[in-house]
């Protein structure tokens, strides 16, 4: 008796699933400042925060992928997802992961998107090639790339190193430490909150560089471009001493005066804001540089 042709397809539709991805359903225990590392090449990794002393991983697991591994004890663990030598034909996995809100993140990927939130440990580190990032948190310190995904980041912490070459670069939040961004061609955004940083350095060949926020007492600023603009905007009271060089672009601060060499390109101008406890060094080639005192 043949099957309806109809009938096949349902039930081809039906089982497909099954075949596609394999579910995944495991906890570990892990202490409640213990050290979690997670890998996957293909997908999406999710980290969320809870308070148990244990890991629970979720998600799915692709056609063609090799295995997860999950190694290590309650102190750290570290959760792979193991592809076969010839990966080209495996599919996508998705992995979901609810950790201690303490505990230390190390977040790797290469074609992943990556969604880590909630996170308050001494260290998150995140790497991806060519997926974007989301990071909400309190971690303590942060260190985040990518090579030509973007990153958008809300963190208050004391230290945030973001890097990236082709994406845009987003950070918010109270940061009173030091703050490092890099691009290549992606703009770089950074807002404070109002928080006083001791250090920022930002750094970008065609991507523009915005920063909103205050300088610490004697903290210092270094915003270098090539042809991208640089603008700071930072509160009137500002206290610092300002130098800024452009070989053809322009330069503008609230009571400056710029120099111009008589023959040939360029232009300079230093200035001291209040006491000029800090410091402030913008560079450009030929994009402008701007700042704002509000």
């Amino acid at each position: 008796m043949k099957t309806p042709l109809l009938l096949t397809a349902l039930l081809a539709c039906v089982a497909a699933p099954a075949f596609a991805a394999t579910p995944i359903n495991e906890t570990r225990p892990l202490d409640a400042r213990g050290h979690v590392e997670v890998s996957n090449v293909k997908g999406r990794i999710e980290v969320r925060t809870w308070d148990k002393a244990e890991v629970a991983i979720t998600g799915s697991l692709g056609n063609g992928v090799e295995r997860l591994q999950i190694e290590g004890d309650r102190n750290a663990l570290e959760i792979k997802v193991r592809y076969p030598r010839n990966s080209r034909n495996a599919e996508a996995t998705t992995l979901v992961l609810n950790v201690p809100r303490q505990a230390n993140l190390d977040v790797s990927g290469v074609a992943v998107e990556i969604d880590v939130s909630g996170v308050a440990g001494d260290e998150l580190d995140i790497e991806s090639v060519s997926g974007n990032v989301i990071a909400v948190g309190a971690p303590r310190s942060a260190e985040i790339s990518s090579v030509s995904g973007d990153l958008r980041l809300n963190l208050n912490s004391r230290d945030v190193d973001a890097e990236t070459v082709s994406g845009s670069i987003s950070l918010r939040g109270r940061i009173g430490g030091q703050i490092s961004a890099e691009t290549v061609s992606g703009d770089i955004s950074i807002d404070t909150r109002g928080e006083a940083a001791r250090r920022l350095s930002t750094s970008s060949v065609s991507g523009n560089a915005s920063f909103t926020g205050a300088l610490a007492d004697s903290g210092r600023i270094s915003a270098e471009s090539v042809s991208g603009d640089i603008r700071l905007t930072l509160p009137k009271s500002l206290s610092a001493r300002v130098h800024a060089e452009s070989f053809s672009g322009s330069l503008s601060a609230p009571g400056v005066s710029v120099s111009r060499p008589k023959y040939g390109p360029g232009s300079s101008f230093e200035h001291t804001f209040g006491s000029g406890s800090g410091e402030i060094h913008l560079e450009t080639f030929s994009g402008d540089a701007e700042l704002r005192l509000e």
